[in-house]
């Protein structure tokens, strides 16, 4: 019987800068999987790589005094660069791909080539606008509030000649994949980008440039370079040897269409309605599935290399473990949506599932297993019990539940999963109280069955855990006695693998706990230091000479214009669940539709309260979700710090004779 194949992607990342700690998130995703497939015993291709062109490459590389390839070198290859970054957060990628590679250009050209042969492509001019950060065009409707609708930032106005794919000849095909089928995932995602970009009317797309030279040349009009994105995302295909003779023709033959497509949130638009149109008019399979993952905030906003708000990946994995930080990414957070990125919660769960529940588990079987048993070894006489019925039937059931979740990318709750049975195994210690049963020699049989079924529910939680921590479970594997045949998949669903006369070995302790008040000082000071390092030192005072008070930083009222104040009649507010903070207002701005806004207030309102107040309400700020409701706008309060350190907020409340939708001035 031929081997099951499975093929994963993450999106091809754009070395602008170092990556930080979102592009870790998504590429551990990445690797969990594969490993996790590969545990079954499927032949896995996992991909990542770099996608190196554009124009804000050529800027980058410029203000460094560098080529562009000499830019996008360093950041891949050098010290502490991409490969670096994978290398030590044990990425078991299969294949790297760089735009760069000659073999890439070359399959490039052809594709570019093909689709304009087919007229799917064709001459034109473009006028419109342009995100320079995204190397995404948009017209203006889409734009929002003036700004990118992905990230945000001001725009330029952009006209040149430019050849242009027929995306609008495919959107009824793309809107009924997006519609009829699970292509897009979560099913979330699917209402946004058909209500967003589909229904309003799919304009066809600019896909080559003239105004800058870092990219692949049309070789049939070579002024003109490929616009980035057809450039990216064939690389799924490419680095399977289409169109090129880098890899053997089988490698696409064996493994396209692509299982999933693990990309960001951002990107869905790309990969959703652009991808499936071009592989359409290529007349070639779409990928099974592209899956959305959120983002990781950061002081309730997104990371972003050029905003500077990142965190780095290589401290945290230096002082904390590669193993602990990639469980964390994967328990802290439903990997369909936003969540909050803190030292606090990283070294919290470090100590509580890490350290407390599954490193106190191991060492403490370990040890009594080593204390009560000569050399560690169980005798094979052993005796059953009351409470070993329920932890074994957890075990027994573990597997399938765990595959469940897997199979829906829900990593999370495939943890939540395998952290119950951990949860349980502690709980029968205290049931069992081995340490009773080590006193009298007549329950040494029963105390041999204990500790063998302790011994079993590490096994079995490791093997599910491997894919997620492989090296710490290489650790536990060593130390409960498990050989190769009580680590595979097969064995995760069986009882009983380990022999009954199994002999332990005492190792490190995998996890330590860490001093969460001293540690959060530690991560304060480094983050202070290269601060002061970056700041310009201060100029020396003449001697007698009074320093000159700093000039105030003034704002113009250009600056103050760029923020919209109305005023807004509360219609309805509730309390947001699962939240202590949030409240849901909806609210009249003077619109046609009322407006959804939500605040973090509940501490000092109740919702009841405000209901028929006259609040202030900035409109221009570019929506987010908090709690996967989407907030449009944000309210304005007053806040001021208390004599005790505690901070107090009023919400600015005015008559309720000033009418809603009124701006201020």
């Amino acid at each position: 019987m031929d081997q099951k194949k499975f093929y994963i992607t993450t999106p091809i990342y754009y070395p602008s800068d170092k990556l930080h700690i979102g592009h870790t998130y998504c590429t551990v995703a990445t690797d969990a999987m594969a490993r996790y497939k590969r545990l079954q015993g499927y032949n896995v291709k996992f991909l990542t790589g770099t996608d190196e062109h554009g124009q804000k490459i050529e800027l980058k590389a410029k203000e460094a005094g560098v080529t562009p390839q000499q830019f996008v070198d360093n950041i891949v290859e050098g010290p502490k660069g991409v490969k670096d970054l994978w290398k030590l957060m044990n990425i078991s990628y299969d294949r790297f791909i760089r735009t760069t590679d000659d073999y890439h250009v070359a399959a490039i050209q052809k594709i570019f080539k093909k689709m304009y042969e087919k007229g799917d492509i064709y001459k034109g001019k473009y006028v419109g606008k342009y995100c320079t950060p995204c190397e995404s065009f948009w017209t203006e409707s889409q734009l929002v509030n003036g700004c990118c609708p992905d990230c945000g930032r001001p725009v330029v106005d952009a006209e040149e000649e430019a050849y242009f794919f027929r995306l609008s000849k495919y959107a009824d095909r793309v809107r009924d994949l997006l519609v009829n089928t699970d292509f897009l995932l979560p099913r979330s995602r699917v209402n946004e980008m058909v209500h967003n970009f589909i229904d309003p009317g799919l304009e066809d797309l600019c896909v080559s440039r003239t105004s800058f030279k870092w990219g692949i040349p049309v070789d049939f009009d070579p002024k003109h370079v490929v616009y980035v994105w057809i450039d990216a995302l064939f690389n799924y295909t490419t680095a399977l040897g289409f169109m090129n003779d880098k890899y053997p023709d089988s490698d696409y033959e064996t493994f396209w269409p692509a299982d999933v497509h693990f990309i960001g949130k951002e990107i869905v638009r790309f990969h959703s309605i652009i991808w499936p149109a071009m592989l359409m008019s290529m007349d070639m399979p779409l990928p099974k599935h592209v899956y959305g993952h959120g983002w990781l905030l950061l002081d309730g906003g997104k990371m972003s290399k050029s905003k500077g708000n990142v965190v780095d990946p290589y401290v945290l994995a230096e002082r904390y473990g590669v193993d602990a930080l990639r469980y964390f990414l994967l328990r802290e957070f439903p990997f369909g949506s936003d969540g909050n990125f803190s030292n606090e919660a990283l070294i919290g769960r470090i100590n509580t599932d890490l350290a407390n529940d599954l490193g106190n588990l191991v060492s403490r079987t370990v040890s009594m297993a080593g204390k009560y048993f000569e050399g560690g070894r169980l005798p094979a006489e052993q005796a059953e019990g009351p409470e070993d019925a329920e932890l074994i039937a957890l075990c027994a059931g573990v597997r399938g539940r765990y595959e469940q979740r897997m199979e829906k990318f829900a990593f999370q709750e495939a943890l939540v999963d395998v952290f119950a049975v951990v949860s349980r195994a502690n709980k029968y210690i205290d049931e069992t109280k081995p340490w009773v049963l080590g006193k009298e020699a007549a329950h040494k049989a029963r105390l041999a069955r204990v500790m063998y079924n302790l011994l079993e529910s590490i096994r079995i939680s490791a093997v599910l855990l491997r894919p997620f921590m492989p090296s710490t479970c290489e650790k536990i594997f060593a130390q409960v006695g498990a050989g190769s045949e009580a680590q595979s998949w097969a064995s995760a669903g069986t009882w009983g693998v380990l022999p009954a006369d199994v002999a332990v070995k005492r190792g490190e302790n995998l996890f330590p706990r860490i001093d969460m008040e001293k540690e959060l000082k530690e991560l304060e000071s480094m983050e202070k230091k290269p601060a002061e390092a970056a700041a310009p030192a201060p100029e020396a005072k003449a001697e007698g000479k009074q320093e000159a008070p700093a000039a105030p930083a003034y704002i113009t009222i250009d600056d103050f214009d760029k923020v919209k104040f109305v005023t807004a009649k509360v219609l309805a507010c509730e309390a947001v669940p699962k939240s202590s903070k949030l409240l849901r207002f909806t609210l009249d701005c003077g619109e046609e539709f009322p407006r959804q806004i939500l605040s973090g207030i509940h501490e000092w309102y109740e919702p009841e309260a405000l209901v028929g107040k006259t609040v202030v309400a900035c409109t221009n700020l570019k929506p987010r979700k908090m709690m996967g409701i989407m907030s449009n706008g944000m309210l304005i309060s007053a806040v001021k710090e208390e004599p005790d350190g505690t901070e107090k907020l009023h919400l600015i409340i005015l008559d309720d004779k000033v009418p809603a939708g009124y701006g201020l001035c």
